[in-house]
Formats: C-alpha cells, sequence, structure tokens
C-alpha cells in the first residue's frame, strides 16, 4: 500500500468544499460590511477602493460598490490634480477590463467605463474602440459593448464611412450579425441620405460638415446606395436563407420614409356645426397650437380627441358656436392653422351645402408606397425574380414568403393581390405559432388595398366584407366615410380608433365575432347599425351605441345579448333615439 495515493471520499470532498466557501462568504461579507459602513460615515479613501476593488473582482454585478466608487472617484477630483487623476481613472480602466473577463455583459462594469471614460482628463479613444474590437470578435452580439461602442464613436468623431467599413467587415465575417446590420441601419442615412430634391443621388457630406441633426434627417437612405445594399443583402440570405438577421435589414430597405407631417383634411358640418381635422400623425392638438380661424375671425374653440382615450390622435374635433354656420344661405371659409409646424389647410362650406371638406388627392404612393423611379422598379422587379427563384428552392422558407409580399407592395400592392393572399396562406401553414400575426398583417394590406380602390373611385363607401379580417387600422383614412361594411369577417372588436369615422352613418357588421363596440363612440351622424351574428353578450357592450344620438335602426338578431330578460324594455332606456330595434 505504500506510495499510492489516498484517495478522500466524496462526503470528505465535500465538507471541505462546504467549509472554504463559507470560509470565503465570511471574508466577503466582513468586506460588503466595512464598505457600507465606511460609506455610511462618509469616508472616501484609498482603502474603501481597494476593498471595493476586491468585491467586484468576484462580483462585477454589485451595482451598490460601483455607485460608491463613483463617489469616492469624484471626491478624488476635489483633492487631486489631473495628472493624478489620469493615473486613477487609467488604472480604473484596467481594473474593468478584469472585471469584463469575469462577466463580458456585466451592467455595471459596462456602465462604469462608460462613465470613467467621460470623466478621464485626457482619454484614449483609439485604445477604447480597440477593446470593443476585441470584445465583439468574441462576441459580435453584445449589445453593452455596441452601446459602449457608439459612445466612443461619437466622443471620438470617428468618420461615418469608416464605422460603415467596420460593420462591411463584421457582415462579411458572419452575415448572421444582427447587430452589425442594425448599425448599419443607422450609419447610411447619415452618410447617404435621401434628398427631398428628385432626383436624389448619393452625395456624402462634406468632411468638414456635421452630421445632420436627428430633426433634420430623413431616416432614408438615397437610391443610389439601396440598390447596392439590395445586392450586398441578397448575398447574405442566399448563403443562408434561414438566417433571419438579413432578412430583417431587408425589410428595412424595403420600407418607406414617413409621411411629411401635415393636416390632411379638414372637415365641416353645417348641421352639426362641427369642424373635424385629420392630421398625417396623431398629435396633441390641445398642446400643438391648433387655431380655427372663420371668416376670418378667430375662434375660440375647444378642441378634443375623438375617443377618450387618446391624448394624442389623428383626428380632433370641435363644436362651433350655436348659429355660426347654420345659415343655409351663407357661405363660409374655414382655415386651420396648426402652429407647431407651421402649415394650415382652408376649407370653403359653400351656399346651400350641408357639408364640406378639403383634403389632399392621396395617391397610392402617398399613403402606403414609396416613389419609384424607373431604375429602382426594375431592381425590385429583379429582386422578386431572384426572391422567387429561392422560393422555388426552398417553399418553406417563412422570410422568403414574407420578402415577396413586401416586394409585391412595394411594386404593386393592386395588381399582386391574388399572389400576395396564397403567399399568406401558405406561411399560417410553414409557421402556425405566428399565424395570428400573419393574419394581421394580412388584414392590415387588405385594408390598405381597399382604401387605395375607394380612393381611385372617389367614393365614401368602404365595403370589406368576406375578407378574413381579424383587426382594424388605417381608419384615420376613413374620416369621409358614410357607409362602411365588414360583414362576414373575423372581427373580435370595434377599437377606439374607429370613433374617427365621424361621418359615418350606416355600419355593417353582420357574421363576425364582435364583443366589444368601445369605438362606436359619439359618432354624430350614425342612424343604422347591422349587427347580427356577433358575440355581443350583455347591455353594457352596448353602452357605447348611448352616445350616437341619431341612431334610428339596430339589428341584434343572433347575439346572446337578445336572450336577457326584458331586453326589449331595456333597450329602449338605453337607446330611446332607436325606432327600429331587430333581436
Amino acid at each position: 500500500m505504500h506510495g499510492r495515493v489516498k484517495v478522500k471520499s466524496t462526503a470528505q470532498q465535500e465538507e471541505e468544499k462546504k467549509k472554504e466557501r463559507e470560509k470565503k462568504l465570511k471574508i466577503y461579507v466582513a468586506a460588503r460590511d466595512a464598505c457600507f459602513s465606511k460609506r455610511k460615515e462618509g469616508i472616501f479613501d484609498d482603502e474603501a477602493l481597494q476593498i471595493s476593488q476586491q468585491l467586484l473582482s468576484s462580483n462585477p454585478d454589485f451595482a451598490t460598490l460601483w455607485n460608491y466608487r463613483r463617489e469616492i472617484l469624484m471626491h478624488l477630483e476635489t483633492v487631486k490634480d489631473e495628472d493624478e487623476l489620469q493615473k486613477i481613472y487609467v488604472a480604473e480602466l484596467s481594473f474593468l477590463e478584469s472585471c469584463l473577463k469575469v462577466n463580458p455583459k456585466s451592467y455595471g462594469s459596462w456602465h462604469q467605463r462608460l462613465w470613467v471614460s467621460t470623466r478621464l482628463p485626457k482619454p484614449d479613444w483609439a485604445r477604447e474602440l480597440n477593446l470593443c474590437d476585441r470584445c465583439l470578435s468574441l462576441d459580435d452580439r453584445n449589445f453593452h459593448c455596441w452601446d459602449y461602442r457608439r459612445m466612443v464613436v461619437k466622443m471620438s468623431s470617428v468618420p461615418v464611412d469608416q464605422e460603415l467599413a467596420f460593420t462591411d467587415r463584421l457582415i462579411g465575417s458572419n452575415f448572421s450579425n444582427y447587430s452589425s446590420w442594425h448599425y448599419r441601419s443607422t450609419l447610411l442615412p447619415l452618410l447617404h441620405p435621401e434628398s427631398p430634391e428628385p432626383p436624389s443621388p448619393c452625395r456624402k457630406p462634406p468632411q468638414s460638415s456635421p452630421p445632420p441633426s436627428p430633426q433634420t434627417l430623413s431616416h432614408r437612405v438615397c437610391e443610389e446606395q439601396l440598390l447596392k445594399e439590395y445586392e450586398l443583402v441578397q448575398n447574405a440570405f442566399f448563403t443562408d436563407p434561414n438566417d433571419q438577421s438579413a432578412w430583417f435589414y431587408y425589410r428595412w430597405l424595403l420600407g418607406r420614409a414617413e409621411r411629411e407631417e401635415m393636416i390632411s383634411c379638414v372637415y365641416v358640418s353645417r348641421d352639426e356645426e362641427r369642424v373635424a381635422v385629420a392630421f398625417s400623425r396623431p398629435v396633441n392638438a390641445e398642446a400643438s397650437g391648433l387655431l380655427l380661424v372663420l371668416d376670418g375671425q378667430p375662434q375660440r374653440v375647444e378642441w378634443r380627441s375623438v375617443h377618450p382615450r387618446f391624448k394624442h390622435s389623428p383626428v380632433w374635433i370641435c363644436d362651433l358656436p350655436p348659429g355660426t354656420i347654420s345659415d343655409i344661405p351663407y357661405e363660409h371659409n374655414l382655415t386651420v392653422h396648426w402652429t407647431e409646424k407651421p402649415t394650415h389647410r382652408d376649407c370653403a362650406l359653400y351656399t346651400g351645402r350641408s357639408e364640406s371638406w378639403c383634403r389632399d388627392s392621396a395617391t397610392d404612393q402617398e399613403l402606403f408606397r414609396s416613389e419609384l423611379s424607373v431604375e429602382k422598379t426594375s431592381v425590385l422587379q429583379s429582386e422578386l425574380q431572384s426572391c422567387n427563384q429561392l422560393q422555388e428552392l426552398e417553399p418553406l422558407n417563412k422570410w422568403c414568403l414574407l420578402t415577396i409580399i413586401l416586394l409585391m407592395r412595394a411594386l404593386d400592392p393592386l395588381g399582386y393581390e391574388k399572389e400576395t393572399l396564397a403567399h399568406f396562406q401558405t406561411l399560417k401553414e410553414v409557421d402556425s405559432m405566428r399565424s395570428a400575426y400573419y393574419s394581421d398583417l394580412c388584414s392590415k394590406f387588405m385594408i390598405e388595398n381597399t382604401i387605395l380602390k375607394m380612393e381611385y373611385a372617389e367614393v365614401r363607401v368602404f365595403s370589406i366584407s368576406d375578407k378574413n379580417l381579424t383587426t382594424l387600422c388605417h381608419l384615420d383614412q376613413l374620416l369621409l366615410v358614410t357607409h362602411i361594411n365588414l360583414s362576414s369577417n373575423q372581427l373580435q372588436r370595434l377599437p377606439p380608433q374607429f370613433a374617427m369615422l365621424q361621418c359615418l352613418e350606416v355600419l355593417e357588421a353582420d357574421n363576425n365575432s364582435i364583443e366589444n363596440l368601445e369605438g362606436v363612440y359619439h359618432l354624430p351622424k350614425l342612424e343604422e347599425v347591422l349587427l347580427k351574428n356577433n358575440k355581443i353578450s350583455s347591455l353594457s357592450d352596448l353602452q357605447p351605441l348611448a352616445s350616437c344620438p341619431m341612431l334610428k335602426r339596430l339589428d341584434l338578431r343572433g347575439n346572446p345579448v337578445t336572450q336577457t330578460p326584458d331586453i326589449e324594455s331595456k333597450l329602449a332606456e338605453l337607446l330611446p333615439s332607436v325606432t327600429n330595434l331587430l333581436l
């Protein structure tokens, strides 16, 4: 038996490990308590720095200790000269590097490094960039490092084209680097901004010029560079069709600039003596300076959103003083000023007219599509052809199918409507977990198409029945609609945005699954509501209808609420204006 190593039993090993852990814990707790005592007593000395450093070396996510270290360092700033501070902060950066080796995604360590770098008397930004490069080479999705790198780039004025080249390198080595694709999307509008004036050639800003401010930046890229980006991203998804990073970036490329901020429509009703204003985006009219001028005289009116739930809304209304425009034989001229922009829109209420409106003659490009040049149209057609080829090789690739849909919508949403619906059906089958998302997205596109058809026909009737709609959107575009048909869909509610239909007279929504009518609120012209075969189960669900003063006809056949005892008398009390009730 001589010369053989004695092997300890498992129980002995566990007992020794337990004692070692307890010993370390006692040391850790004693050091922690010492730090807390020093902080409580307001002691900011080198010993406190050393103790907190020992603790943070083993646990770099102790936020209280980082706060204490910052307090100590700020105290030292008041008693040390610049050279001494430089040495102290450089030492802190070296310590932080060791913490990041323990946990490269430590919130506390990265936050402390950001704080130290901004207070360093003589920062070495090149060294910090090098650190970011090393961290990202180990984990190219370390979002803490990406945030820190953006700060370093901003503070050191690294040229935008140099950073774009950096994303080229990372994407070239790994097409799946989503962070690099995203960073690229923030750099391109700076380097190749979309020009507001046609044509839009790529023009790099002069090196001496500061980057455009966020207020003036269009967030879109000029056409020449877009065409190059299409080629880059196509290489990525043909290399790995199932990687989502490049597909997401491609969706960003296909996106369009936001609509110009403006008053898109002014509507005035002589009967209700009411003015409705539609904006190109949700606004707070109470805070953004909305002024109504009638026949040259500013009016003291109270603007309100169409629904109490909205502080920001695309549609706002106001009531004029009684008798202001009720005189049929007279003409009135209104102007709505939006002083925040500033912009305005005029509207004339002619003799004998009970209502009038002034709005843009919206085209499909202005509403839902980007304006496409001949060159870009040709390139997108080529892109669509390439994606169709890829889809033949990868028929169950959801990213490819969704991108084909987006390309079709960018090129011709009405012309490709049939193909789009077929692709959505395939998407629901191959990616059933996201079937509801695809149904909602398909509903959105179908509503857009219906609005386009309505615009071309210049009618005030919106009919989209039997289209399997699961949601409603773009309701701010339907301010002037008088008749809407939503029958035979899969709708479960009429959302608060439905209150934007201020001219609505007839609502058809038979054969859905509607159980919530919250959006049917204060519609001043609504006379007829058809809700056969839905899921309205209680009188409280019908309460919003009580705010519609002109409601005359209501059809509730096939709804659970009709089984309520004394339903007719209760409805007569709730809706006294209804003279034609069908149960």
